[in-house]
């Protein structure tokens, strides 16, 4: 007979749709708070907690100066978790029920300008061997279709439509979408399949992204590749695929993009997670307006 907490990742990871690594960290968190209830009121059976076990754990994490984001993203994992005990009628009373999260400052992230973007490009203008080509090109691929790091480790070759011009990805919660990729981009995956071909002995031969010894790429190596060329032209302190996704949502709505645009091309699922982009693209307008109105002369 499965545990509760068998039966919630099965939950997240069946019907939910949510990756193993997101379901781990759910996981992972409700062990701690397990371990948290025994050490503190010397009770196994976290089904039976009340809220204010939950706050002394609150107050615990506080005291270990882990942030407060960290610790929202914590109680995240507690209310999913006993949501879905009370929807199995495993409980009868959730105790996160009346939980506030704590409040956190609003972090806004610095997209790179097209400057930087520009000068980046122009030093790898004429990438030479397998590795070049393909890192150039995963860098205009962040740039010209917004994807996430895990769609791009995870998109496959047969869904690169190079006649069409479209690539499919595979978003979270195993939903897709296509992203239109422009003509030049379309040049760079010809040379880049050139290279791939020569390669020989191919693994991971399902995906479209591999290193040279024929594998799918780890999460760490694109961000490690990200970080590294971007560190070139940029005094940025974070330099990241997601910086790059940011960027180019911006860039978009700089350039006179509409928000449900953006949005569908992001794959958000609601247009508030959309909503984020629009502080640089704000600031833009402003700028353009302060020096460019009459009454500002």
């Amino acid at each position: 007979m499965k545990t509760n907490k068998e039966a919630f990742r099965d939950y997240l990871l069946l019907e939910k749709k949510y990756s193993p690594h997101t379901v781990g960290a759910y996981l992972n968190d409700i062990v701690s708070f397990e371990s948290f209830v025994v050490e503190s009121f010397d009770q196994d059976n976290i089904d039976a907690v009340n809220y204010s076990q939950v706050r002394s754990w609150i107050v615990f994490l506080v005291d270990q100066n882990i942030s407060n984001v960290s610790v929202n993203r914590k109680m995240a994992s507690l209310k999913a978790f006993y949501k879905f005990l009370l929807k199995t009628k495993q409980i009868e009373i959730n105790p996160m029920l009346k939980h506030k999260a704590l409040k956190t400052p609003k972090v806004v992230q610095v997209p790179f300008s097209e400057k930087e973007l520009k000068d980046l490009l122009s030093q790898i203008e004429v990438p030479v061997g397998f590795e070049e080509v393909r890192d150039k090109l995963i860098v205009e691929m962040f740039y010209v279709t917004g994807m996430r790091r895990a769609e791009l480790i995870h998109l496959m070759i047969k869904n690169v439509d190079r006649s069409a011009g479209v690539i499919k990805v595979l978003g979270k919660r195993n939903k897709e979408r296509i992203i239109p990729i422009l003509p030049i981009i379309v040049d760079q995956i010809d040379s880049y399949i050139k290279e791939r071909d020569g390669l020989g002995n191919i693994v991971d031969s399902d995906y479209f992204f591999i290193s040279k010894k024929g594998l799918k790429l780890s999460e760490s190596f694109v961000y490690r590749l990200i970080n590294s060329y971007f560190s070139r032209v940029s005094e940025k302190v974070k330099k990241s695929p997601h910086v790059l996704r940011h960027t180019f949502a911006t860039h978009l709505l700089n350039n006179g993009a509409d928000l449900n645009s953006v949005k569908e091309l992001l794959g958000h699922s609601s247009l508030a997670s959309t909503q984020v982009y629009t502080h640089n693209s704000l600031a833009e307008l402003k700028k353009v307006y302060k020096g460019a109105h009459p009454r500002n002369k």
